[in-house]
C-alpha cells in the first residue's frame, strides 16, 4: 500500500464511503493534467531558463540559438533561423528549433562556454553535455544543410558522372572526394569536414569510371568553382585532419583576396584561418593596379594558410581599421600580418609591394622568423608628474611589472564616449591615491600602443598588476564609480609586496623616469 493511501483511510471512515450505485460504471479516473505546449514565435521555440530541461526531454534534436537582447547582430541572425525552422517543420519534425535570451544568465554562459553572441549550439537526445557548435553558419539554407548532415549523411554517394555533374553544377562551390574504396581514415575525415561545412554540397564516389573521368588517380578532393576545378589535394591517411581540410575548402568563399567592408568582414571572420595578412592602400593611387596584381599573384600560395585582405585606405569607414594598425595616410601602401589568436602584429620588412617580398614576408612568418611588430608612442617627459601616471608600449611593462608597486590601470581608447566620461573619475582617483606610496593609478592610451601582456576587452577595461613576484594580474568587472574602484582597490591591497618609496621630488623611488629600459621598439609606420 503506498503511503497516501494511509492518510486518505481516515478520510473516509469520517465522510463514509460512496454508495455504490452512485458510481457510473463508465467513469474514469481523471487524467493528470498536460504542461502547456512551450510558447513558439515564427516556429522557434522560446526558450527560459525554466523549460530549458523540458524543451531538450521533448525533442531529439534542438539546435539552440543563444542571444543577449538589444543586439543586432542576433536579430539579423534570428530571421535566418526562423526561416530554417518554417521549412523543416514539415520535412523534418524531429528536428526543433529554439532562442533563448541570456543576458542576465551568466550560468548558462559558463555551462555552455558561450564567449560571443549570437552562439548557435545542437544539442542530441536531451543531454546537457557537450552540445555541438554551429559555427559560421548564418544564411537559412546553411542552417537547413547542417543540421541535415548532423542528423544523417553529410555527403552524396555518387554512382555515375551525370550525378557528379549534377552536384558540381548545383551551386557556385562544390567539394568532391575520390577515394578507391570508401572505408579509410580519409573518407572519415572528408565526412567529418563535410558536416561542418553547410555552405556548398558535398559528394564523394569510389567508381573507378568517375574517378576515370575526370583523370583522378589517388584518394584525391576536388574544389570546383561556377562548375571548374580549382582545387586538387591529395588525401593521404593520418596526413590530413578536419580542421585543416574546413580551412582550406571555406577560403573558397572569399576571393583569392577580399577587399574589407562591412559585409565582407562577417564572411573573413568566418572562415577559421587564424593568419590575415593585410594591404592598406588607396585603390586610386596610380600604381594600385600592379600592386593588386603583386598581391594577387602571391595569394595563391598560401591559401588555407593565410587570408589576404585588401583594406582601401579612401573609405572613411575604414578608419578604426588603421587606428586598430596604426596605419598613417604617410604610410600606405602598407602590409602587414596579423594573427588573431595572440593579437601578434608584423610588419613587411621591405617597402615595394612586389610578388617576391610578399612571398618571402609570408614563408617567413609561418616559419616563425618574421620580426613581431610592436607600436608605441613616445614617453611623456611630465608621464609621473601627475596623479594618474601616463603609459606607453615603452614603458608599460617596466612601470607595471616592477614588483614593488601595485598598479591600477585603466585602458581606454580616446574616441570612445564611456571612455571620455571616466576619465575625470580616473584622476579623481589617482587624486585619492597619491599620496599612497606603494600604489600607482595609471592609463594608458591602447589605441597607439601594443601591449601583448594583456588580453584586449571593450572599452574601456581595467587590471590590476599587485605587488610581488608572484602575483598575476587581476581584472576589474565592478561598476565604474569612485566609490567601487577604491572599495576594489583597498581589497586587494590587504595582501602585497613589501611597499615602495617615493623620492622627495614625487617621482618612484627607483627614479623610473631615468632607468629607462625601452621594451618595446619603436617603428615607424
Amino acid at each position: 500500500m503506498k503511503t497516501h493511501e494511509f492518510f486518505f483511510l481516515p478520510l473516509l471512515f469520517l465522510t463514509g464511503f460512496p454508495a455504490a450505485d452512485s458510481i457510473s460504471p463508465t467513469e474514469t479516473k481523471p487524467k493528470k493534467a498536460k504542461l502547456p505546449k512551450i510558447k513558439k514565435e515564427n516556429n522557434v521555440l522560446l526558450l527560459k531558463k525554466s523549460n530549458f530541461n523540458r524543451a531538450l526531454k521533448e525533442t531529439k534534436y534542438l539546435l539552440v540559438e543563444f542571444y543577449v537582447s538589444l543586439s543586432q547582430s542576433s536579430q539579423n541572425l534570428s530571421e535566418e533561423f526562423a526561416e530554417a525552422a518554417r521549412q523543416l517543420k514539415k520535412e523534418a519534425p524531429r528536428i526543433q528549433f529554439g532562442k533563448m535570451d541570456v543576458t542576465h544568465h551568466h550560468d548558462l554562459r559558463k555551462e555552455f562556454n558561450i564567449q560571443e553572441f549570437p552562439t548557435v549550439k545542437f544539442f542530441v537526445d536531451g543531454s546537457r553535455e557537450d552540445p555541438i557548435d554551429c559555427k559560421g553558419v548564418r544564411q537559412a539554407s546553411a542552417f537547413i544543410t547542417w543540421v541535415k548532415r548532423r542528423t544523417g549523411p553529410s555527403t552524396v554517394l555518387i554512382n555515375s558522372t551525370d550525378q557528379a555533374e549534377a552536384i558540381i553544377h548545383a551551386d557556385d562551390l562544390a567539394v568532391i572526394g575520390f577515394f578507391k574504396e570508401l572505408h579509410n581514415d580519409s573518407v572519415e575525415v572528408f565526412c567529418e569536414t563535410a558536416r561542418d561545412v553547410p555552405e556548398m554540397p558535398f559528394g564523394m564516389t569510389a567508381s573507378e569510371d568517375v574517378c576515370a573521368n575526370y583523370g583522378i588517380q589517388k584518394n584525391t578532393l576536388l574544389v570546383f568553382k561556377k562548375g571548374k576545378p580549382v582545387h586538387n589535394e591529395v588525401l593521404e591517411d593520418g596526413r590530413q585532419n578536419k580542421l585543416d581540410l574546413m580551412r582550406l575548402i571555406k577560403t573558397f568563399t572569399l576571393d583569392l583576396v577580399t577587399e574589407y567592408n562591412l559585409e565582407t568582414s562577417v564572411k573573413i571572420f568566418d572562415v577559421p584561418v587564424e593568419n590575415h595578412i593585410l594591404l592598406f592602400t588607396p585603390t586610386n593611387l596610380e600604381t594600385f593596379n600592379a600592386i593588386y596584381e603583386n598581391y594577387k599573384s602571391a595569394a595563391g600560395e598560401f591559401r588555407g594558410k593565410i587570408i589576404f585582405v585588401l583594406v582601401d585606405t579612401n573609405e572613411a569607414r575604414n578608419g578604426r581599421v588603421f587606428e586598430y594598425f596604426h596605419i598613417r595616410e604617410v604610410d600606405v601602401p602598407a602590409v602587414r600580418i596579423l594573427n588573431l589568436t595572440s593579437d601578434a602584429k608584423y610588419k613587411m620588412p621591405a617597402d615595394e609591394v612586389t610578388v617576391e617580398n610578399l612571398k618571402e614576408f609570408c614563408q617567413s612568418y609561418l616559419n616563425g622568423k618574421a620580426k613581431l611588430h610592436l607600436s608605441s608612442e613616445e614617453i611623456p617627459e611630465d608621464w609621473d608628474k601627475m596623479p594618474v601616471k601616463v603609459l606607453v608600449g615603452k614603458n608599460f611593462n617596466r612601470i607595471v611589472f616592477n614588483k614593488t608597486m601595485t598598479v591600477f590601470v585603466m585602458f581606454y581608447a580616446p574616441w570612445c564616449y564611456d571612455c571620455r566620461k571616466l576619465l575625470p573619475i580616473w584622476d579623481e582617483l589617482g587624486e585619492q591615491y597619491e599620496s599612497h606610496k606603494d600604489i600607482i593609478i595609471a592609463k594608458i592610451d591602447v589605441t597607439a600602443n601594443d601591449i601583448l601582456s594583456v588580453g584586449l576587452d571593450r572599452y574601456p577595461f581595467f587590471r590590476l598588476f599587485p605587488a610581488g613576484p608572484d602575483y598575476q594580474e587581476v581584472a576589474y568587472a565592478g561598476e565604474h564609480t569612485l566609490e567601487a574602484f577604491s572599495k576594489f582597490l583597498e581589497e586587494q591591497s590587504k595582501t602585497k609586496a613589501e611597499p615602495g618609496e617615493k623620492d622627495p621630488s614625487g617621482g618612484i623611488k627607483e627614479d623610473l623616469s631615468q632607468k629607462e629600459t625601452v621594451i618595446t621598439e619603436k617603428e615607424e609606420l
